[in-house]
């Protein structure tokens, strides 16, 4: 099989490592892809969220059967729609697959919140209460505000590359980001509409499952870290870390997500007839004893994915393959018993202005036991260098929590670029 994988990160790594390894694989292609992934297969120079027809052309030049997903802007635009009604005017080669990813429609359970929580409301999937405001509908919203219990969120009905989300601590706080988001275009179209919800008090996690639109796999959760600095104080990120299994996710509590989300998750699909190949990321909390939804997104997250993965023992392409022929409730998952731990590397600054081209060594040599996902890497006259804020994933595997957080630890202490940053704390908390 011939697959091509979206996207240019440390999740695009880890997919592609863990594609590479199956014997169903033939060739892997990645656009764009980074240094690390073309040590998995091919890297392509192409655009993934504008000009879906250079990414049609391609597969159709070089016999693609999956198309896999990584981020989730190509979804939002509608890459699967696309290549469906391509496939329909023109089919492709024999034993085309399809994409790994939901259609436009159903990607809004990320791409809009207010989508989100209409649909967990018909299905009755437990999550914070909220209301919804428009930007014509501002004054209305602000004397909501005004009177909400505190803490309060806002967050930006669209995709605003993770930042569209704020905790406010008091009315004053709330009502001026308030303002900024539906009169003052804070985060553009994205928060042209803006949804107000309750503040739940509990520990977060990440739950994921592959579904074909009816039946679904369960694969292994993961608890990130978004603050930059110790004991999650400072700004919040794109992810500083992860850690998997979730020590305080046992069977009592998964059986909780599993009965009151999950099914009725995939059931709402189900029924909606929502045209719905890929992966369900649940971002949930913890709120006593119970399980709610914070967020869906329509993909598989970064840094988990770098957790996840590595723990995956059945093979994934395999996986992928059954849930474009829609054969899923044939397949059981295998999973990794020992425990992963990631720990991000980033630049100096991240996640304001930092500087990019630093060389980066200490790569060589590492431990079968530990993987270095490459994030923001370039190669500039066969020199590897910095090029983002989150550079590398060092995800370590140990039979214990505390060897494997010990072992992510060590091999940072090896790897050196100037100006490099990473959480001392991750996993901590459960040793």
């Amino acid at each position: 099989m011939n697959i091509l994988l979206l996207g240019s990160g440390g999740r695009e790594h880890a997919f592609a490592w863990k594609i590479a390894e199956s014997p169903i694989c033939s060739k892997l292609y990645i656009a764009p892809g980074n240094p690390g992934t073309a040590q998995c297969g091919e890297n392509i120079d192409m655009p993934i969220s504008s000009d879906f027809k250079i990414m049609e052309a391609f597969c159709r030049s070089r016999s693609i059967h999956l198309v896999v997903v990584g981020p989730e802007d190509p979804l939002v635009k509608g890459i699967t729609d696309y290549f469906r009604n391509a496939h329909q005017s023109s089919p492709f080669q024999p034993g085309w697959l399809g994409v790994i990813g939901p259609s436009a429609f159903a990607a809004q359970l990320e791409g809009s919140k207010a989508f989100a929580k209409k649909f967990m409301q018909r299905h009755g999937i437990p999550t914070a209460q909220y209301k919804e405001f428009t930007s014509e509908e501002y004054t209305d919203a602000a004397a909501y505000v005004a009177t909400h219990s505190l803490p309060v969120v806002l967050k930006a009905d669209g995709l605003a590359a993770g930042k569209g989300v704020v905790i406010c601590q008091s009315h004053e706080e709330a009502l001026q980001e308030l303002k900024e988001m539906l009169q003052e275009g804070k985060f553009g179209n994205a928060g042209s509409k803006v949804v107000i919800e309750q503040f739940l008090t509990g520990i977060e996690l990440s739950v994921f499952v592959l579904t074909d639109g009816k039946d679904y796999v369960l694969l292994p959760s993961a608890k990130d870290y978004k603050r930059i600095g110790a004991g999650d104080t400072g700004l919040n990120t794109g992810g500083m870390g992860a850690v998997s299994p979730v020590p305080f996710a046992d069977d009592v509590f998964m059986k909780k997500v599993e009965e009151r989300i999950i099914h009725p998750t995939i059931n709402g699909i189900a029924e909606e007839n929502m045209d719905y190949t890929g992966f369900v990321f649940f971002g949930l909390i913890k709120v006593g004893d119970a399980p709610y939804v914070i967020e869906y997104n329509c993909r598989m997250g970064d840094p988990e994915t770098e957790v996840v993965l590595p723990r995956l023992k059945t093979d994934l392409v395999l996986l992928l393959e059954k849930a474009a022929l829609g054969q899923l409730n044939a397949i059981k998952v295998e999973t990794e018993s020992r425990s992963a731990v990631t720990r991000v590397a980033v630049s100096a600054g991240y996640p304001g202005d930092y500087e990019k081209g630093k060389e980066i060594t200490g790569l060589d040599g590492l431990s079968e036991e530990v993987l270095v996902f490459h994030a923001g890497t370039r190669l500039q006259a066969g020199i590897l260098q910095t090029n983002g804020g989150r550079v590398l994933a060092v995800t370590a595997l140990d039979q214990g929590l505390r060897g494997a957080v010990e072992k992510a630890g060590k091999t940072l202490g090896q790897i050196q670029f100037e100006g490099i940053y990473y959480r001392p704390d991750i996993g901590y908390e459960f040793l």
